[in-house]
């Protein structure tokens, strides 16, 4: 789908205009229309990635999403397990950054942080083994949300390795991503 509205014609921001600005705005309004799309895309692009894990990087999310929509979570923490990973195949040492960016507008303050540190939370099951610190995660005891986040990976996400698990298919959770984006 190519773009056809109008375009700016400044090459510096300090030369651009408020008439520039408010076309750039009527674009930015374009582009959020295609975020659902491109999110989706993104997820089953997990697919593809085991990373050695029992099952791929979309199964384990499918599987988070499922494991908290089956113990009664609300949508928007359902949405954030979803997406938790999604960022695993673009950036995998700094993937929390990625999932916590792009859904930091649609959540709450709570939900944002869950993700943004659910990868130092996640360590405690496994850091130990690869010679890090699994108690990383006590450098945010004092957070609001240190018991949000330890709970997200302790009952969600380091136990949604299962390949006999029967999660539900990204098609699911499509309307879900539709209404947030």
């Amino acid at each position: 789908m190519t773009d056809t509205s109008p375009a700016t014609s400044f090459t510096t921001f300090e030369e651009s205009t408020g008439d520039d600005w408010a076309i750039i705005i009527q674009h930015v309004q374009i582009t959020q229309t295609y975020v659902a799309d491109n999110v989706i895309v993104q997820m089953r692009q997990l697919r593809s990635d085991y990373g050695g894990f029992p099952v791929d990087r979309l199964e384990h999310s499918l599987q988070t999403a499922t494991r908290a929509e089956r113990a009664g979570r609300d949508d928007e923490y359902v949405l954030c397990a979803l997406l938790h990973d999604i960022g695993d195949n673009l950036a995998p040492y700094n993937h929390p950054s990625i999932a916590a960016g792009i859904l930091k507008p649609f959540v709450s303050e709570a939900n944002h942080w869950m993700v943004e540190h659910h990868g130092i939370f996640q360590g405690y099951y496994f850091w130990h083994h690869i010679g890090l610190d699994r108690d990383a995660r006590e450098a945010y005891r004092d957070s609001p949300h240190f018991a949000l986040t330890e709970e997200f990976c302790a009952l969600y996400d380091q136990t949604a390795f299962d390949a006999s698990y029967v999660s539900h298919p990204l098609e699911h959770f499509e309307p879900l991503i539709r209404a947030r984006f």
